[in-house]
């Protein structure tokens, strides 16, 4: 019985069951499960102050982060959502060392689950939009207890992406490689409402996000190509950008996915030993599994992030992705300035001052 209008995430899911009569209805079930654990951290981001879960927990992860509270109440909540319902064969966490085992109480399945149980939650205590990310692959060895190496496959063998954005409203956004759909918590309900399908990203854009204050670390092609920007219409550009930054990954790819843009965490010269910020297999890989399906780009700079085989669980990368025409600029810009620099453009001093008169 329809109990809305509207289409819920439980028949979405069966409607796209219903093209592939061999589905067992394992994966719906994984996803439905999810969303389950989205929607119970919603509730704890919404409490706030009242729930007793802002601050820091006292602990840091594999990465040697600080932790927040709410990191580690949401890290348990996608565990308990997840490990009894006989889907899984295994979890990675980007809070947990080591892949999570699933309780011999419970049957293993066909599915690895990895996520990020809350991106930008060090917004948490300003009460900005923060979110979680996930991703599903195939187990290579079903019903068996993986090793952490079964977690290592590029981005392409994802069957499954998305995120959960905890803002104003609670939305889910996810991919099963068939394009992308938003769905918008009710809360009268408890139930995710088809609000958004099919979502396209405009391919060109006047806005991009980036963190400014690592200019001075940038690589050239970056560089130049937020000089471009800068420069507006009086630019090789010809029109005006805005740059906005909100230091939540979600919450960026969320209104790049939207309205268009580009985001950058480029590769920096402040460690040369290290090849970007973002994790591969929990921020990188599942958000550029959904900006190409929704008709965008997602690289490091010179590499297609979904080609990618990732050499360990918690890799880290640099993360370009967004409107396609901005991500193609960006791609060329590397290619043009690979083995050679580039000199920011120096700015005369009557351009930014000037004596009233």
């Amino acid at each position: 019985m329809m109990l809305t209008d509207h289409t819920t995430l439980s028949q979405f899911l069966i409607e796209e069951r219903r093209r592939f009569p061999e589905a067992t209805g394992d994966f719906s079930a994984l996803i439905i499960d999810v969303g389950l654990a989205c929607k119970a951290i919603a509730r704890r981001v919404a409490n706030g102050a009242l729930g007793g879960a802002l601050g820091q927990a006292g602990t840091t992860n594999i990465q040697g982060e600080t932790q927040q509270k709410l990191d580690v109440i949401a890290n348990d909540m996608f565990i308990r959502a997840n490990e009894w319902g006989g889907q899984l064969a295994g979890m990675a966490s980007e809070e947990m060392d080591m892949p999570w085992a699933i309780p011999p109480r419970y049957p293993r399945g066909k599915y690895l689950l990895l996520f990020d149980p809350l991106d930008g939650s060090s917004n948490i205590d300003v009460n900005a939009p923060v979110g979680s990310i996930f991703s599903i692959l195939r187990a290579p060895n079903p019903g068996v207890e993986p090793r952490p190496e079964d977690f290592l496959q590029p981005g392409t063998k994802q069957v499954c992406a998305g995120y959960a954005i905890y803002g104003p409203s609670t939305m889910l956004v996810i991919t099963v490689g068939t394009g992308v759909h938003g769905f918008t918590l009710d809360p009268h309900l408890g139930e995710f409402i088809l609000t958004h399908p099919r979502i396209k990203m405009p391919p060109t854009t006047q806005e991009f996000a980036i963190n400014a204050s690592n200019a001075r670390f940038w690589e050239p092609a970056v560089k130049r190509y937020v000089d471009e920007c800068l420069e507006g219409k009086t630019g090789p550009r010809g029109k005006d950008f805005n740059m906005r930054w909100i230091a939540s990954l979600v919450a960026d790819c969320h209104r790049i996915l939207i309205r268009g843009g580009v985001f950058m965490y480029p590769r920096d010269t402040r460690d040369p030993g290290k090849p970007g910020k973002l994790r591969l297999m929990y921020e990188a890989n599942p958000i550029a599994m959904i900006a190409e399906q929704a008709g965008g780009m997602a690289i490091t700079g010179q590499d297609r992030i979904l080609d990618i085989k990732p050499s360990k669980l918690h890799q880290r990368i640099a993360l370009i992705f967004g409107s396609r025409e901005e991500v193609e600029r960006i791609e060329a810009y590397h290619r043009d300035h690979s083995g050679r620099s580039y000199e920011t453009p120096k700015f005369k001093a009557d351009e930014l001052f000037h004596t009233a008169k």
